[in-house]
């Protein structure tokens, strides 16, 4: 199989890969990534010697494609026809790219830090550095709560790269700091998103894992 996914299921970032995957009905291979295991470590650094999933290895091109983003836009320049991850029209396609900029960075990654917080040590932990995550969150909230009021999706009126950027980072940032009333939006978007056969898919796959999520 020219495709495999080097990944783990309760990974944020390669559901959002995993979406991807499953809206094109591309023909892949998954490659569990125990990095709690030396040899399983140690064969995935030799991949990518950074140690961070998702990375998709093309054997007919002879690539190795890190980074979730980068992933979704090569699988959506060799690998989609139709629907698209990614708009053809120039504009389209830079509002996409914003939005899935937009949740990486600004819900993702904070709440990735919160829950980082989470496994230090008692008297290592950041109670600053969380304080500011959940307000950056909370900020991101509003902005992305006003853009879903016009439309279905985050990124226009049509299922996009930005919806698996979407999907993941509001699923474990609402664990962390609740959608709340006042972004029922969001909460009418998540409802939607999940009920998706992608994303539904990828929960499902995802649920002997969830247990590990530290509350």
């Amino acid at each position: 199989m020219s495709l495999t996914l080097y990944y783990h299921p309760l990974s944020s970032f390669c559901h959002k890969v995993l979406i991807g995957l499953y809206e094109l009905e591309v023909t892949f291979e998954k490659h569990l990534v125990d990095l709690g295991d030396e040899a399983s470590r140690a064969a995935f650094v030799k991949l990518w010697p950074l140690g961070k999933f998702p990375v998709l290895r093309d054997e007919a091109r002879q690539r190795t494609v890190p980074e979730s983003t980068i992933i979704l836009e090569y699988l959506d320049r060799h690998c989609a026809t139709a629907p698209r991850l990614i708009p053809a029209e120039a504009d389209l396609a830079l509002e996409c790219r914003l939005r899935d900029r937009f949740y990486d960075l600004h819900i993702h990654l904070p709440m990735q830090q919160i829950v980082g917080d989470r496994l230090r040590p008692e008297g290592q932990r950041d109670a600053l550095g969380v304080e500011q995550a959940r307000a950056q969150i909370k900020t991101a909230y509003a902005i992305a709560n006003e853009q879903l009021r016009a439309s279905a999706w985050a990124a226009g009126d049509s299922f996009s790269m930005a919806d698996c950027a979407a999907a993941p980072a509001l699923f474990y940032a609402n664990k962390v700091v609740p959608f709340g009333e006042a972004h029922s939006h969001i909460t009418s978007y998540f409802a939607r998103i999940s009920a998706r056969p992608s994303y539904a898919r990828v929960l499902e796959e995802a649920k002997p894992y969830l247990a590990m999520f530290p509350a």
